[in-house]
């Protein structure tokens, strides 16, 4: 915010998670199978997983696609070996997949800064033919809309962007996914262990804050809307279960720093939480609760964005996760047809565009259940994750917050986010845009 390889080892993983995350030191822009190098210092996997296999016959195109001729260009913050970068590779990878194009059609740059270099890949993606242009971190928004803007024959996508729509262009889009929704059902898993754990009388005074509410924490990249959002409806979705709960939120100032989200992570459960999530992009957060939990201090974890059992396999409940292949899906089919695409594109479980990793040994009994019936509610629009009922601001009911920044300074001043009694997350935007500081929750740093 390197190359691919086709049968990739589940080493990819554990170096993982989020929006926009380390830069490392390669740049290339064909689609090859040689391993990559990386800059930062690798950590071994616990088990081993295979990516989609290159030699796979495609599967048959699906929809009403016209031809598989399309040339697709993927330019890249990270690589591989970081975990947001690595699950748009395998959306983009599964939705090609799905729609029959070869993956020699994808011109991939790995490792591309938020700086002019991004505008040199995008430029060189359309040198070679490439119809639809996609940049995956919210640094490389102006650089992608510099390149719309003199390429207006072909579709660029600024993920996690949220200037789309006041840039007006029609070749321009923001695209992100509902994951709020998936880390609220992460804080209802991460409910149903707390529970578990006072029923069995397992918390003791050490999680508790000086007026009784059981201690969490949280391991934050940065203190922006994104980050801000998540941790918030993380939050929320524990409260659904366990009210009398304070969370302590730890920046490190970094999408991915292992040393730091690990070293943030033992901070926060040395001062007494119980429960440690994150939205950030390494194991390094799990993997301090595993060492912890083995050490007999009583902490469970939900990661984000790749299962993190391999590196904590009895600390880790859960991850919420995004599903890009349906976006991507949508997009390149919409572009091999000619027609033309959402300026603004944000979907979460209703299109299952997110979902939660497989649920880990700890969880508690009944955890299931409990997600499947949250996830209905989700979709049936009788729960909202941002119900205005649910929390207070200050000890107020919050009745008006702004979702749109029209000026560049990072603090929403247009569209009323609060209507019909919640506030609707990406609706007027891809990116998240909820900013509300809660109580319940404080900001460490």
């Amino acid at each position: 915010m390197k190359k691919i390889i086709a049968l990739l080892l589940a080493v990819v993983m554990v170096f993982a998670l989020v929006a926009c995350a380390s830069t490392a030191k390669t740049d290339d822009t064909a689609a090859e199978t040689t391993p990559a190098e990386t800059t930062e210092t690798t950590e071994p996997a616990a088990e081993e997983t295979e990516a989609p296999a290159e030699e796979e016959t495609p599967a048959e195109p699906t929809g009403d696609a016209v031809g598989t001729d399309i040339k697709i260009g993927v330019v890249l913050i990270g690589d591989e070996n970081e975990g947001y970068t690595y699950s748009h590779i395998l959306g983009i990878q599964e939705a090609t997949k799905a729609l029959g194009i070869s993956e020699n059609n994808i011109v991939w740059k790995y490792s591309i800064g938020e700086d002019e270099s991004c505008y040199d890949a995008c430029v060189d993606c359309v040198d070679q033919g490439c119809q639809i242009v996609i940049t995956n971190s919210y640094g490389h928004q102006s650089f992608c809309r510099q390149a719309a803007e003199e390429y207006p024959d072909v579709q660029f996508v600024a993920m996690t962007g949220d200037t789309a729509r006041a840039d007006g262009l029609a070749n321009f889009h923001n695209a992100f996914t509902g994951i709020y929704e998936a880390r609220y059902v992460g804080g209802v898993v991460a409910g149903m262990k707390l529970q578990q754990l006072i029923d069995e009388g397992k918390v003791e005074d050490k999680n508790k804050t000086a007026d009784g509410k059981i201690k969490i924490g949280y391991v934050g990249a940065y203190p922006y809307a994104e980050v801000v959002s998540g941790y918030t409806a993380f939050f929320l979705g524990v409260q659904s279960i366990v009210p009398d709960v304070a969370m302590q939120v730890q920046y490190t100032n970094s999408w991915f720093n292992i040393t730091a989200e690990n070293e943030a992570a033992k901070a926060l459960i040395a001062d007494g939480c119980i429960i440690v999530s994150q939205h950030a992009d390494s194991t390094g957060a799990p993997s301090a609760c595993q060492e912890a939990l083995d050490a007999g201090t009583t902490v469970y974890c939900v990661g984000y964005n790749v299962d993190m059992l391999a590196v904590a396999p009895t600390a880790a409940l859960t991850s919420p996760t995004n599903v890009w292949e349906v976006f991507y899906e949508y997009a390149f089919n919409a572009v091999m047809n000619g027609e033309s695409f959402d300026t603004n594109w944000s979907q979460g479980y209703e299109a299952d565009a997110v979902k939660l990793t497989p649920l880990g040994e700890s969880c508690a009994p009944g955890t299931q259940e409990k997600v499947d019936e949250t996830i209905a509610a989700i979709k049936d629009g009788s729960l909202h994750v941002f119900d205005t009922s649910k929390f207070t601001v200050g000890g107020e009911t919050v009745t008006s917050a702004f979702a749109t920044d029209t000026d560049g300074d990072f603090t929403p001043d247009a569209d009323e986010a609060i209507f019909d009694g919640y506030y609707h997350e990406s609706y007027f935007q891809a990116a998240p845009s909820f900013q509300l500081r809660i109580d319940g929750i404080t900001e460490l740093n």
